[in-house]
This record gives structure tokens, sequence and C-alpha cells, in this order.
């Protein structure tokens, strides 16, 4: 097992982190690297930079937009761009629906959607949960009842990332209500948001934000066009799709860089007249997660090398998840315990004369408590690698 980068993979990392340095607009670092709400403007502004670069779909097909990177690439190219701090690409096009469309799409639906996913002209969101039907997701209850060459839809969805801002869904829907297993009659559907009978209410959650939201489909009629695979095996797209959100989880370049901040607002900040990066328990901690940090990436690279010899990883995936949200998690909570009383629980105004970063990271750390909740509780993940990898 080779875990280090050869020659030509370390100079492919310098040539992106000088792209990036040339490239990303201050501005923007700025708002990523200090916990500043990003709008839809800065996530599609970002998006059309990297896709007139031809950097915006690494993982597509070279037909259709993708660079011919090898898997080592793509991950070089992720973990550097979380490392300079860039905004975050939304994933629900490009890296959800997308290979969901390669996989099993009709040629006349690649041809309608990934060219305007790729140039960001259409921007996409997920429904998936509903109220009772999270991480059980087989549960869900949303129906589509079809009628001549329109399905009808009608339903609700919840905690929906960026609705606000989408122009199209995709959707888990139940096609078939008489199936004795629950995973068997669900369909997988592209609904334009624009379509009506559909309304979107914000959820505002614990740090003031409003990043989620609830979506609601009061019949609303759905081209049978925009059916995905076939009727009845929408289950087979959402677990192909799921794997594909759980690689993308583990975020070690911005785990490393927030880690890198963390470590200098401890050298910052004074207990007993010394700084608190020399306290005894406070090191402990800290040196516990960097440690955690430096298996995670290790474990990444395991998983390279499995794909450099074209053999994808299975189940196990699912530890870089739960492992790499625990991380996170845990990074936020130390950066609240080193900001003390200068880490305050609401949401800073801009002319307000105070440390700006140190007022952003309570409401950091209340949404950082999501990542162990998405795409698939990490518990249902400690479940699968039971499962699937240890076969209890």
């Amino acid at each position: 097992m080779d875990l280090n980068y050869s020659p030509e993979e370390t100079a492919f990392r310098d040539q992106v982190r000088s792209w990036l340095d040339a490239n990303l607009p201050g501005e923007l670092r700025d708002k990523v690297v200090n916990y500043r709400e990003l709008g839809k403007d800065d996530l599609l502004g970002w998006h059309r930079t990297l896709a007139a670069k031809g950097w915006v779909a690494p993982d597509w097909p070279a037909e259709w937009g993708g660079t011919d990177w090898t898997a080592v690439e793509r991950y070089i190219f992720e973990e550097e761009m979380g490392y300079a701090g860039c905004p975050p690409l939304v994933p629900f096009g490009l890296r959800m629906c997308a290979p969901v469309l390669f996989q099993f799409g009709t040629d006349a639906q690649k041809q309608r959607f990934l060219p305007r996913m790729y140039k960001g002209e259409d921007f996409w969101c997920q429904g998936y949960s509903e109220p009772g039907s999270g991480s059980d997701l087989a549960s869900l209850k949303t129906r589509a009842v079809r009628q001549g060459d329109h399905y009808v839809v009608t339903g609700q969805k919840i905690w929906t990332t960026q609705a606000h801002f989408a122009d199209w869904i995709f959707c888990l829907v139940r096609t078939d209500a008489s199936r004795e297993k629950r995973q068997e009659g669900i369909s997988f559907l592209l609904i334009d948001m624009k379509s009506p009978g559909i309304s979107v209410r914000p959820i505002i959650l614990m740090d003031g934000g409003h990043d989620v939201n609830e979506v609601f489909f009061d019949d609303v009629q759905v081209p049978v066009e925009n059916l995905v695979h076939e009727e009845g095996r929408g289950w087979t797209v959402a677990k192909f799709l799921l794997g594909y959100e759980r690689m993308g989880t583990g975020r070690v370049g911005q785990s490393k860089r927030e880690l890198a901040t963390l470590k200098e607002l401890a050298a910052r900040q004074m207990k007993d007249g010394k700084p608190l990066l020399e306290d005894p328990r406070f090191r402990d901690r800290l040196t516990r997660v960097e440690v955690e940090l430096m298996a995670l990436e290790i474990t990444n690279l395991r998983f390279l090398d499995q794909l450099r010899g074209g053999r994808p990883p299975g189940a196990e995936v699912s530890l870089l998840k739960i492992k790499g949200t625990e991380i996170q998690q845990a990074i936020s909570e130390l950066m609240m315990q080193a900001a003390g009383p200068f880490a305050q629980a609401f949401r800073p105004i801009d002319n307000m004369d105070f440390d700006h970063f140190t007022a952003r990271l309570a409401a950091r750390y209340c949404n950082m408590r999501k990542t162990s909740i998405y795409a698939g509780s990490n518990e249902i993940q400690r479940n699968i690698i039971a499962k699937m990898t240890l076969k209890l």
C-alpha cells in the first residue's frame, strides 16, 4: 500500500494551489474563513469561475466537461479547495443529480439538464427527508399518481437545503403504495421549482440562519419524461446517490485549515497569565483532535490507493463520514472554548465594534450539529459498517 503522493501528483497539487491563490477573490475567501453568510451570487459566482477554467466537475466524463483527472488528483483538488478557503460547490446538481443522470438518465435528460448544471444556470436542491422520514427514508409518504403524461405530486419535504435558491429539485416519491416492501414502489422525479403548487417555507436554525426549508407539493404536475430510471425503482437510484454524498463529507482540507486557525486563536487567548495553548487540558483535547485528523487523512489515502488499483471502496466509506463530521464538530467546540465569552450567541452586525470572527463562533457551533445527521446519521453509518463490512 502506497500512502505517498507521486512526483506527478505533488506537481499537480502545486499547480492547483497556485491557481487558487491567484483566482480566489479575497473577499470571498474572507467570508468563508470568517464564517460569514454566503449568498446565491457568491456560490454561483465561484461555480462559474471554476466552470470557465474547466474544473467545476472533475469527476464527470470528459465528453461532458470532466477533467480526466485520476481519483487521487480529484481528491487533491478537493482538499486544496477546502484548505484555501474556497466557497463550497453546491453538490446537489454537480455531484449528486449529475452522477444519477450519467448512470440512469435518458439521452434526452442528459442533454437537457447536464450542460445547465455545468454552467451554473440551474440551482438544484434535494427532496429526500420528510417529517417522520429522515434516516428511515424508505418510510416516505409524498405520493405521485400518474395521470396520462404527468404525475401529480402531493406531500411535503423538510430540511431541504437551499430550496429557497433552487430552480429544480430531485425528489423521491411513492408511486405505488401497495408494495409490501417499503423500498419498492418509490420513484425518482426531477421537478421544476416554478411549477404551480410548490411552496417553500423557511426554517430558521439555532444559529439564526436560513439555510434549510420545508417544501410543499399541492397537486403539482410533473411530466412523465422527468422520471429517472424506472417507475418504482427509485430506491436503487437513492442508494447510488447516497454513496456519492457520503464520499464528500470528510473535508480533511477544511478541517486542517480550521485547526490551524484554532491554534492561532488559542495562542492569543490568555488563561491564568499564559496562552490557552499552554494549558495542559486544552492541549490534550486539541492534540487528540489533531491525531484523529491525521488518521482520517491516512484513511482517505488508503481508499485512494484502492482506487488506484481499480477497486472502488464499499460500505467502509461510511468511516469517512463518521469520523470526518465528528472532527468538524470537535473543532467548532474547541473554537468556542478558546474564545470564551467572546463567542457571542447571536449574529453579529458588521458595523459593531468587536471581534467579528469570535462573535460568529457560537452560530458556527450550533450549525455544525447537523453534520453528524445529514447524508445518513452517524448511527446509521455504524449500522451500515456492521452489516455490510463486518457481516454482523
